[in-house]
């Protein structure tokens, strides 16, 4: 290992030890300095400023974390992927309080990587439920549904633990945000009666975002560049609408 390479490691080791044990999770880039044993001109060199320390900070956090979803292996189930990968988002963040938060600061101008690799292991696992007929909607739009209930639900868990104290919480608004994105069926097979029309409708949009799903991945579809993006935005349109729509 470098000293470059060595002195950026220390650097990034101590602002994360530092993050950890701050009461608010804010650090200065003086106590980091003075605890790595190093000048401010070298963390400024290293990370630019105080926001790319931190971004880095964040990145160097959820590495372990995102290693275990790189080296997960899909299962058959996608859905159960999908509660799974939940419920280790939600776990994280509350091992890592300051660190979770610091991760969805507004002050972070710049997403860091560590989000935005997550959102795509997010969406990867949604286009295999839209390809297995499993969504309701476009495995984009539902990506940002689930996102956004899963930070949502993790950040009121680590910054209001007296008020958000039911430890089943976090499930339940899993469960219920699912049951909107998701079909209830993989294989519906209803026996005729009032409500079958109802819920042919109902799979209309499910069959549009598995179609989707099924066009984004196939190899050679017969439809050129520009068609196949056509192809794509009806569909997605379709699968968004619902029969609500």
């Amino acid at each position: 290992m470098s000293s470059t390479t060595s002195t950026r490691t220390r650097i990034l080791q101590v602002a994360a030890q530092l993050v950890g044990d701050s009461p608010d999770g804010d650090i200065s880039t003086r106590a980091v300095c003075e605890a790595a044993q190093v000048g401010a001109p070298a963390l400024y060199r290293h990370f630019g400023d105080k926001e790319g320390l931190l971004s880095a900070v964040v990145d160097h956090g959820f590495e372990q974390y995102l290693a275990t979803k790189r080296e997960r292996e899909a299962s058959a189930d996608a859905v159960e992927d999908l509660r799974r990968g939940w419920d280790s988002h939600v776990e994280f963040a509350v091992r890592n309080p300051n660190l979770y938060r610091l991760m969805n600061s507004p002050a972070m101008r710049t997403p860091p990587a560590a989000a935005l690799e997550s959102h795509r292991i997010l969406t990867r696992d949604l286009e295999r439920a839209a390809a297995q007929g499993r969504i309701r909607v476009a495995p984009e739009l539902a990506a940002q549904m689930v996102m956004s209930a899963t930070v949502g639900v993790a950040l009121m868990l680590v910054a209001r633990p007296a008020t958000f104290d039911d430890p089943g919480l976090s499930r339940r608004v899993r469960d219920a945000v699912h049951a909107s994105i998701l079909t209830p069926d993989p294989n519906p097979n209803p026996d005729p009666d009032p409500g079958t029309g109802a819920r042919e409708e109902a799979e209309v949009p499910s069959a549009a975002a598995r179609l989707s799903a099924l066009l984004r991945r196939a190899q050679g579809s017969g439809l050129s560049t520009a068609e196949a993006a056509l192809m794509k935005e009806w569909l997605d349109r379709v699968a968004n609408t619902g029969p609500e729509g």
